[in-house]
């Protein structure tokens, strides 16, 4: 993750700006502006981490914004502390020493991206973990929060995941909606093959074995099996085996740690589970300051 980047840069000023950090009227009232604070950031929780990269980058952010900020910050970890690794109650995330004032009013910020970023991450982790072995891969949805998918979907990798399309641009994804609105499977994959753009796959939703076989006569490349049962996802497993060219299958909807496994065994390529990243609950992780 490139924190520096103009995208994340935004997102981080945004949040700061929303929480009206460089105003912080209880440090501003409470704390002495030379006051100086050891903070560390602790796992309260088994979990999954991803985000440290951002507390380095919000402590940067705030000095540009407050424009007042002269102390040098410093923030250690140890050397097997990095994004992607599992924490354990109790354990030391990073240590930050800056001035107190700049602590207080970033604390809320830092430990909103990381406990966001490390439930999304810790939430893939389990679910990559229910399939290990049968080939199948997790991936995430466009379902994430508004202005975070940079980093909703960072955290999916750094849970073992993987990444579907980015956005509306980054591939044909050919779903009910539009289905609906073409008059039909067939003509929605005709209309595709004759307006996409560069040689994007193009990739449609059916919910039944019967438009399975229209997708698979009409120039489906990719197939996204929505709302499926088990039995019904296998049958189109065995079924696309037999085509000549070579068929990814998606299968979506309803997907649960309970089921992951039984789908993943179908013998499908990849498993897409919104909840990763709609539904993570948050990982508790906590931020205790003591004076220098």
């Amino acid at each position: 993750m490139d924190w520096k980047s103009r995208r994340i840069t935004a997102v981080i000023e945004n949040a700061l700006l929303e929480d009206h950090a460089t105003r912080d009227a209880t440090s501003y009232a409470c704390i002495d502006p030379s006051q100086r604070a050891s903070a560390t950031v602790l796992a309260k929780q088994d979990c999954i981490l991803a985000g440290i990269g951002c507390i380095s980058r919000i402590l940067d952010v705030y000095a540009q914004l407050d424009g007042a900020v002269t102390s040098h910050y410093e923030v250690t970890t140890h050397p097997e502390i990095f994004d992607g690794i599992r924490l354990h109650p109790g354990q030391s995330v990073a240590v930050i020493r800056h001035n107190a004032r700049v602590i207080l009013s970033c604390e809320r910020v830092v430990l909103n991206f990381m406990q966001r970023l490390s439930g999304i991450a810790t939430l893939t982790r389990q679910f990559v973990d229910a399939i290990t072995g049968t080939g199948a891969r997790i991936l995430d949805t466009r379902k994430t929060a508004p202005g975070l998918r940079m980093l909703d979907k960072y955290a999916v990798r750094c849970g073992g995941g993987q990444n579907h399309r980015l956005d509306l641009s980054d591939g044909v994804l050919i779903k009910n909606n539009h289905i609906a609105l073409a008059g039909g499977v067939v003509p929605a994959l005709e209309r595709a093959h004759k307006n996409r753009r560069g040689e994007q796959i193009i990739e449609i939703e059916v919910r039944s074995l019967e438009e399975l076989e229209l997708a698979l006569m009409h120039g489906g490349e990719a197939i996204l099996l929505d709302n499926m049962a088990v039995p019904d996802v296998k049958r189109a497993v065995e079924r696309c085996v037999h085509e000549e060219r070579r068929i990814p299958l998606e299968v979506s909807g309803g997907i649960n740690l309970e089921n992951v496994r039984a789908y993943a065994e179908t013998g499908v390529n990849f498993i897409s589970v919104g909840a990763l990243t709609h539904s993570a609950k948050a990982a508790d992780l906590s931020l205790r300051v003591a004076p220098m």
